[in-house]
């Protein structure tokens, strides 16, 4: 029967760190369903969905736990299970880029909260703009949108917040 883990690693960035981390893996009979890896300041930051049976999620333990030594990276299993489909959600995508300022990811998150719809994945990055070096922040959601919300009063007033909060601003569903 096929188990699920859920593995984070952070550690000092350095070419390698992502073949040694997948070679433990494949060398303990577990199969990456999904990841995220990314390089954040001097640092590399991995997630990882990891299947594998009983004896390969145990295998996968110690083999991790000796990668981490001496190295400088620290690593978390978590036991998890596939999660149930909601089917009374809509996916829906979100831009907003803007000048860099703080509080836009929680300004965001409140938002979509309050109306009771779930932050599936975010991605944000900071950059300076073409020609004037502008400091600029883009995010980048998917959402999941109850399916009893009214989607153009959604809209609008998620577009009034991103005025307010001086946010350049798209919502628009996924489409498959």
């Amino acid at each position: 029967m096929s188990q699920l883990i859920v593995i984070s690693a952070v550690g000092t960035d350095r070419t390698g760190v992502v073949q040694d981390l997948t070679k433990v893996i494949l060398s303990c009979g577990g199969n990456i369903e999904e990841s995220r890896m990314t390089t954040l300041g001097s640092e590399f930051a991995m997630l990882l969905l990891v299947s594998g049976n009983w004896h390969t999620l145990n295998r996968l333990e110690q083999g991790l736990d000796k990668l981490c030594q001496g190295d400088q990276l620290s690593v978390s299993i978590r036991k998890t299970d596939i999660k149930p489909a909601e089917e009374d959600r809509m996916p829906y995508a979100i831009d907003v880029v803007a000048l860099d300022q703080q509080g836009i990811v929680y300004n965001l998150a409140d938002f979509f909260t309050s109306r009771d719809i779930e932050i599936a994945d975010v991605s944000t990055r900071s950059y300076a703009a073409a020609h004037t070096g502008a400091p600029m922040y883009a995010v980048q959601m998917a959402i999941n949108v109850p399916s009893s919300l009214n989607i153009a009063q959604l809209r609008e007033e998620f577009l009034e917040v991103c005025d307010r909060l001086n946010l350049d601003a798209i919502l628009e569903p996924v489409k498959a």
